[in-house]
């Protein structure tokens, strides 16, 4: 299996889950369900510490942890709710990452665009904006800190703040999970000398309850960056 294959389990998964989450469910639940529908789309394993999703709601979406830290939950969806899923799939050796952040009103998943909770669309409109201003920055030659120093930049000047306990942005996409690299200060490494990398901001407000993720993993083709 190929890597566009496997990130397409993950996003498949997450359409799956957009249709079938809903108020009353626990996030426990929330996490079977998704490592399940993984393993039927082809996933064999989940890469990070075997966990296939890390689900947060609510106050708990400002969360950064270590999946060696990471429990999840019994809290129980409520009706207006924000739900952030973050993904891990693998097959044999090749990874997908995928994470959203998803809005429920009167009990179900909606589409940002009509959601009336202002502070949530716009967390999640900040997130699109991040991804389009990093693929107008890089170019080949960029390396991991530049992209972290201009994108922590970007974020702060539009009034949000880095929540990563780590400060970093993304990794590069590899075999094993101790040789990834980072967007973090101090990488010298251009983008374009990995063969993938994500980018994966998780925001909120300073003083907000709430928090906003979104991963993609990019790659070169010719030059060009391009989602996987």
């Amino acid at each position: 299996m190929e890597y566009f294959e496997v990130q397409k389990i993950a996003k498949q998964t997450i359409e799956y889950a957009r249709n079938t989450i809903h108020s009353g469910m626990t996030l426990l639940e929330v996490r079977e369900i998704c490592e399940k529908k993984l393993l039927e789309l082809g996933a064999d394993s989940f890469w990070y510490w075997d966990i296939g999703a890390f689900v947060f709601s609510g106050d708990e979406t400002t969360v950064s942890v270590s999946g060696t830290q990471y429990k999840t939950s019994d809290k129980i969806i409520n009706d207006n709710d924000i739900i952030t899923i973050d993904l891990s799939p693998q097959s044999g050796d090749i990874w997908g990452d995928y994470a959203r952040t998803l809005i429920l009103e009167n009990g179900v998943v909606v589409d940002c665009a009509t959601c009336s909770n202002e502070e949530w669309n716009n967390g999640i409109d900040m997130e699109k904006k991040l991804h389009n201003e990093m693929m107008s920055f890089v170019t080949p030659d960029t390396t991991f800190e530049e992209l972290f120093y201009y994108m922590n930049k970007y974020i702060e000047q539009n009034g949000y703040i880095n929540l990563d306990f780590l400060g970093n942005l993304g990794h590069s996409i590899v075999k094993r999970k101790d040789d990834r690299i980072y967007i973090e200060k101090g990488n010298t490494t251009r983008l374009s000398d990995v063969a993938f990398f994500t980018f994966e901001p998780h925001i909120s407000i300073a003083g907000s309850k709430y928090g906003y993720k979104r991963e993609n993993i990019y790659y070169f083709d010719n030059n060009k960056l391009l989602e996987l």
